[in-house]
């Protein structure tokens, strides 16, 4: 008798435990982390309210809502970092890939602006005074 129980404890547990690890290894799998090559180029970021459609923001000409912006091979930004950094109030100076988006860096390596990820290619933020960054990749 108490051998089966000592069965059906072990059997709890053991069950369990492989639950965790399935659900773990199924959840990791559906993020991936994208190499920092596939972001490396030049992207367009767009200011705007939450209310405003992103297309006929793009249309408008508004240089001070728009910027393009260098997304270095080396994990660096290079030419339009100051345009970001106005928006941002505080100087961008890397990037890096995260799972489920893009990070910002400052200049010492702490993340200053996460961007989520929309799909390939289009990654959003909101600021704290509630206007919105696009950033989408610019076509080549």
């Amino acid at each position: 008798m108490i051998s089966k129980a000592f069965t059906y404890k072990a059997m709890a547990w053991l069950s369990a435990a492989l639950m965790m690890i399935s659900g773990e290894t199924s959840m990791a799998s559906s993020l991936r982390l994208e190499e920092p090559s596939v972001f490396a180029g030049q992207w367009q970021a767009t200011l705007s309210t939450r209310d405003d459609d992103r297309e006929a923001q793009k249309q408008q000409d508004k240089p001070s809502n728009t910027c393009l912006i260098d997304l270095e091979s080396n994990q660096t930004l290079g030419k339009g970092a100051d345009c970001l950094g106005a928006w941002l109030e505080q100087a961008p100076i890397g990037w890096f890939p995260d799972p489920d988006g893009l990070s910002i860096t400052g200049k010492e390596g702490s993340r200053i602006q996460f961007f989520s990820r929309q799909r390939d290619g289009l990654y959003l933020t909101t600021l704290k005074s509630g206007l919105v960054i696009t950033l989408e990749r610019a076509a080549q």
